[in-house]
């Protein structure tokens, strides 16, 4: 696979230690294979997956780290055998940039369950042909393979695109995986960046929504988001009155606690998919399973679903709600994200990064 000479020095903000903090950093791009697309980019939204990965709160990441997997932005360059994508293109990038591509799962579009050492994380991943550490969206620019580049539909504005290409297609995903449509009862477990998009993506599949939280509070931005109920899960009587009514519940709350509650919400062969929990979670009682209740998780989806999901995003006008920041605030979004001080997505204006001055390497 040739590679141009060019590489493509960039500033970007990074982590170099678990308590560093995020910060200014000097990365270089490499030059482009033949398969590559070289991107400026616009925008980048801000997951949490990117707080927790920056100060290795799940172990496994290698320093330095540059985060960011919720990319838009457009193509400034291309290798000469590109065919997707071409100079001034609107595009995105998600949570992977390669895939073995030739796996059973590769061929079935889940790329992102790739069998052949998983997919390549867009940051703190390795790259499959050189070895090099893979850094995300907090940068000028970015050069990616060719197919894991998606297109913004036109319109779609991109600040409020990026978010979509992981809370978005994260809660996308097990709504068509479980085939929700007209009919269909879909419960949503948390509010946060996840839950707001799982409620506006169900309500336009034609689901009947129902939002679920301890927090009062949340009853009238459920309403506003497009719920067309609200259950207050420390409301005993009003819980067991919703006993085997829902087909789904989408479970978005991304820290421990107990799943059991909404396993009883479900009607037999219902289920329950976590999407924002990553750990350890309390003992089960299996005999709650045996009313023929699944307990499953999903990740984010495959690359066509990606593309299906912002095209259907674009068709019916769904965007998140986001807040736009600076670079140089990623410390105080961080705290803010923390305390829930979010309705219900950051995303990063790097027309701020170029502002600042270069970095030594």
């Amino acid at each position: 696979m040739a590679t141009q000479t060019n590489e493509y020095p960039t500033k970007a903000y990074g982590a170099t230690a678990p308590d560093s903090g995020v910060g200014p950093m000097a990365i270089t791009r490499r030059g482009l294979r033949d398969d590559d697309v070289l991107i400026e980019i616009t925008h980048c939204g801000i997951c949490h997956s990117d707080l927790h990965s920056a100060r290795n709160d799940w172990g496994f990441t290698t320093y330095p780290i540059v985060p960011g997997h919720e990319i838009v932005g457009t193509v400034s360059a291309v290798g000469s055998g590109v065919t997707r994508h071409k100079v001034g293109d609107r595009v995105a990038i998600g949570c992977m940039v390669d895939s073995c591509m030739e796996c059973t799962h590769c061929d079935a579009d889940l790329e992102q369950y790739c069998l052949d050492g998983g997919m390549t994380g867009t940051y703190n991943g390795k790259d499959r042909r050189d070895g090099s550490l893979t850094f995300g969206g907090y940068s000028e620019r970015i050069v990616c393979r060719e197919e894991f580049v998606l297109k913004v539909p036109d319109g779609m504005p991109m600040a409020e695109a990026a978010p979509l290409l992981c809370a978005g297609i994260t809660s996308y995903s097990p709504l068509r995986t479980w085939k929700v449509g007209p009919g269909s009862k879909v419960a949503v477990a948390g509010l946060g960046g996840l839950g707001h998009m799982g409620v506006k993506l169900a309500a336009a599949m034609g689901a009947e929504v129902t939002v679920l939280s301890r927090s009062e509070s949340k009853r009238a931005d459920a309403e506003k988001l497009g719920a067309h109920a609200f259950l207050n899960t420390d409301d005993d009587a009003a819980m067991k009155a919703k006993r085997g009514y829902f087909d789904m519940v989408l479970n978005t709350i991304p820290v421990r606690h107990d799943v059991v509650p909404y396993l009883h919400l479900l009607r037999i062969d219902g289920v329950q998919v976590l999407v924002g929990l990553i750990g350890m979670m309390p003992e089960l009682h299996t005999g709650v399973l045996l009313g023929r209740k699944v307990l499953t998780g999903s990740g984010i989806g495959g690359l066509a679903e990606t593309q299906e999901m912002l095209d259907f995003c674009a068709e019916h006008n769904i965007l998140p709600d986001i807040e736009v920041i600076a670079m140089q605030d990623i410390q105080t979004a961080y705290d803010r994200m923390e305390a829930s001080d979010i309705k219900y997505r950051f995303v990063i204006n790097m027309e701020s990064l170029r502002a600042e001055p270069a970095v030594a390497t």
